[in-house]
């Protein structure tokens, strides 16, 4: 039963001194959120409220936003709101991974500059239970069956284990005001359809379903652990550490399981059943690349380095430029037309001339158009679904500073595009 008691024991089994803690609560004017915002404040902690309005749902939308801002209002708490606008430019498709994206580079954003210690979701059990089915549908493992994590990066969920019919029952019983989100009735998405529709259906199955299943999460977790504090050991007796590089011995790797095997090369990022049997039928000097680790092999070992150690860069290419625009080397065009075109305008005072082309560097971030704060270069190449070859090959157009100005041909840095304002703009383009 979900009441302030059994609220501050959960937010406790995450956050042992949350009293001592600020936080950003992530309200979106549903139940479920308008409940957190509550709890907190009967708890008396210290936090402030986000709420992004896509506009999606037109005045609905503004009625969210409305009702969020009335009860922060009333309580006295600090309100930060997002309205969405054509800068963000919204995708045709992909639009639950691009507003995901767009919320929490805004919830980082508030967090950094107000200095707030974690930022707050009201994911509750039936999340959990539409994720666990989401994931045995991808056969995404154990780690993937193990559920969203209650408190990972900064970011806590206290209402994980109580359920929606708890939460919304709390809602009624202490007169909380909230707005229904039509859209989701919809079947639109994946997520939608099992809510509506697979979840329903099991929860008849048994009136505890829902009970049972958050206990069996809970033994999932452990076996999750249990399996990680095994892996570390075996990895520890059949590796060393030399040098930078990491010697996995042969003889012994090929002693283990195929699922201990498989979970090893995973640490490393090599998550494809196909490359996985391909390195093990690989012949001295082979060479795998993942997302993160280059895997040679050779005759007694498999060899693993970090792809920043390994990879050679390329050298930086100086741009040739006159007054307005900047020329790339015929080259290196045709290198980039096979990823697209692109015409950006820069201001020229924010810029700091020779332009320059790179490859990307371990650490390297940007500020991307269309979405909030900065967001990793890594992380940008990864959502874009991009081929760990073909990344190496990507340009980054930087200024003497080294500023990154964008990602040829993908995405341009929002700081130093040009404004109508600007009494002078220099282009580039394809």
């Amino acid at each position: 039963m979900l009441n302030t008691t059994t609220f501050q024991q959960s937010l406790q089994q995450i956050a042992p001194d949350f009293e001592a803690k600020t936080f950003l609560l992530a309200v979106s004017g549903g139940g479920d959120s308008m409940v957190l915002l509550k709890l907190f404040s009967e708890l008396d902690l210290k936090f402030e409220v986000s709420h992004v309005n896509y506009g999606l749902r037109g005045k609905d939308s503004d009625a969210d936003e409305e009702i969020v801002e009335k009860t922060c209002k009333k309580l006295g708490i600090f309100l930060h709101v997002y309205r969405v606008s054509e800068k963000d430019q919204q995708p045709e498709n992909s639009i639950q991974e691009w507003a995901r994206d767009l919320r929490y580079n805004f919830f980082n954003k508030i967090k950094e500059e107000r200095k707030l210690d974690f930022t707050v979701t009201a994911h509750h059990l039936n999340d959990q239970l539409e994720t666990f089915l989401i994931n045995l549908s991808k056969a995404s493992g154990i780690k993937g069956l193990s559920g969203i994590p209650a408190n990972n990066n900064k970011i806590l969920r206290p209402l994980l284990s109580f359920s929606k019919e708890e939460i919304y029952a709390f809602a009624e019983k202490n007169a909380v005001l909230f707005r229904e989100d039509l859209s989701n009735q919809k079947n639109d998405y994946l997520r939608n359809f099992i809510r509506n529709g697979v979840t329903p259906q099991l929860l008849k199955i048994n009136e505890n379903f829902l009970e049972n299943f958050g206990r069996s999460l809970q033994y999932l977790n452990q076996s999750a652990d249990f399996i990680e504090e095994n892996l570390d050991k075996i990895w520890t007796e059949i590796s060393v550490l030399e040098n930078g590089k990491i010697l996995l011995n042969k003889a012994e790797f090929f002693h283990q399981t195929s699922f201990v095997q498989f979970e090893i090369l995973r640490r490393y990022n090599f998550n494809s059943k196909k490359e996985f049997a391909k390195i093990l039928a690989a012949e001295t000097g082979k060479k795998f690349i993942s997302e993160s680790h280059v895997l040679s092999v050779d005759r007694k070992d498999f060899i693993i380095t970090t792809k920043e150690d390994e990879i050679e860069k390329d050298e930086e290419v100086t741009l040739k430029n006159e007054k307005k625009a900047a020329f790339i080397p015929e080259k290196i065009k045709t290198e980039i037309e096979k990823f697209g075109t692109f015409s950006w305008n820069f201001s020229s005072e924010k810029i700091k001339f020779p332009l320059k082309l790179r490859h990307a560097k371990k650490g390297d971030v940007f500020h991307p158009i269309g979405m909030i704060g900065k967001k990793k270069i890594a992380k940008f190449f990864k959502d874009e679904k991009l081929p760990i070859l073909a990344q190496q090959k990507i340009w980054l157009l930087t200024d003497g500073k080294d500023d990154i100005l964008g990602i040829l041909p993908f995405r341009q840095d929002r700081r130093f595009a040009a404004k109508k304002s600007d009494a002078e703009c220099f282009n580039i383009k394809i």
